[in-house]
C-alpha cells in the first residue's frame, strides 16, 4: 500500500536517477580512474576543516573565499556518489566517509550562522546529526551496511543551498523563509534515521 511518504520517497528517488544517468554520460568515459570516489569526499573533509579553522580562529570575512570553498565542497557532496556508482567503486568505507564529511562541512557552518541568534534551531539540527550518528555507530556494531538513503541526500542537498545563501549574505540577519528551509530539513533527518532502523529491523530478523 501506497503512502504518502513512499509516494515522497519514490519521486525523490526518480530525480537521484536522472541525476546519475546525467552525470554517468560524463563520468563513465572521461572520469579519471586514478581519482577515486574517496579522494572527493576527503576534498570535502579538508575543506569543512579549513572553514572550521577561517572562521572561528581566524574570523576571516572574505565571502568569495569562504563561500567558494563551501560551494567546493557541496559540489564534492553532488558527485562523489555518482563518481562511486559510475566507476563501480561503491564501498561501505565510502558510504561512512561520505556521511562524516557531510557533518564536517555542515556543522561549522551552523554553529557559526545561527549561534547567536536561532539556538534552538541550531541545538534541534545537532541533536538530529547526533541521533543519526548513534544509529550509524549501532548498525556497523552488527556488521550490517546499509546504503545512504534518499531523504539523508535531499537532506544534505538542501542545507546545502540554504547556508550557501547565508554565507552569501552574512552578517546580514537571516531572513524567515531561510529559517523556514532550515526547519524544513528536520523532516528528511527525520525520515533518514527512521528508514536506517526499519531497514535495519528488516535485516536482523
Amino acid at each position: 500500500m501506497q503512502t504518502p511518504v513512499s509516494d515522497l520517497k519514490s519521486s525523490l528517488e526518480k530525480v537521484d536517477n536522472l541525476k546519475d544517468r546525467f552525470l554517468f554520460v560524463f563520468i563513465k568515459p572521461y572520469w579519471p580512474r586514478v581519482i577515486t570516489p574517496n579522494h572527493v569526499t576527503y576534498v570535502r573533509v579538508v575543506i569543512g576543516i579549513a572553514l572550521f579553522i577561517l572562521l572561528f580562529f581566524f574570523n576571516v570575512g572574505n565571502k568569495a573565499l569562504i563561500v567558494g570553498l563551501f560551494c567546493i565542497g557541496a559540489l564534492s557532496d553532488f558527485i562523489d556518489g555518482p563518481v562511486a556508482r559510475g566507476t563501480n567503486r561503491v564501498t561501505e568505507y565510502g558510504a561512512m566517509l561520505d556521511s562524516t564529511a557531510d557533518r564536517i562541512l555542515i556543522i561549522p557552518i551552523a554553529v557559526y550562522s545561527l549561534f547567536l541568534a536561532h539556538r534552538w534551531l541550531l541545538l534541534t539540527l545537532l541533536l538530529i546529526e547526533i541521533l543519526n550518528a548513534i544509529t550509524s555507530i549501532y548498525y556497523k556494531s552488527k556488521e550490517i551496511y546499509l546504503e545512504s538513503n534518499i531523504f539523508g541526500k535531499t537532506k544534505m542537498v538542501l542545507q546545502s543551498f540554504v547556508f550557501a545563501a547565508v554565507l552569501l549574505f552574512w552578517p546580514k540577519t537571516l531572513n524567515t523563509l531561510t529559517i523556514f528551509c532550515l526547519w524544513a530539513t528536520i523532516p528528511f533527518s527525520l525520515l533518514s534515521i527512521l528508514s536506517r532502523v526499519l531497514e535495519l529491523k528488516g535485516k536482523t530478523l
